[in-house]
């Protein structure tokens, strides 16, 4: 069963979503499809706010009982907020992945990045290649 992707969402092949907020902003979760691999979450370890991060670099890392799995940055920026209450409850990943399950949001050092990512549908298809 396959979750409906939201539609103003760009994706990086290695299951990490971005939404550009406006401002420069954009906000960096994990996919339904990659929450749902991992299986329960127990473990979220976030970046630093103020860190600067490269676009393509391992900044946080998610934990399951089954695996533990680097999470990329889609962009280049400075990280300026986390989503600090996944500490205590990690699991809010796997029940809303695209919405509160966000991890930390990055002021764009060059938003255009983002058009070089995957579009909704071009993930899709990835994830049917995947599954073949």
């Amino acid at each position: 069963m396959s979750s409906e992707i939201p539609g103003d969402l760009k994706f990086l092949k290695s299951h990490e979503w971005a939404r550009v907020e406006g401002s420069g902003r954009i906000t960096v979760g994990i996919s339904d499809h990659a929450q749902g691999l991992l299986g329960d979450l127990v473990y979220v370890e976030l970046p630093g706010v103020g860190d600067h991060v490269d676009a393509g670099a391992a900044v946080a890392v998610v934990e399951s009982v089954k695996a533990a799995s680097d999470v990329y940055s889609p962009v280049a920026g400075n990280v300026v907020e986390v989503n600090a209450a996944l500490a205590d409850k990690p699991e809010t990943i796997n029940e809303d992945a695209y919405g509160e399950g966000w991890l930390f949001v990055i002021e764009a050092d060059d938003a255009s990045q983002v058009d070089e990512l995957l579009s909704p549908d071009d993930y899709a298809a990835l994830l049917e290649e995947e599954d073949h």
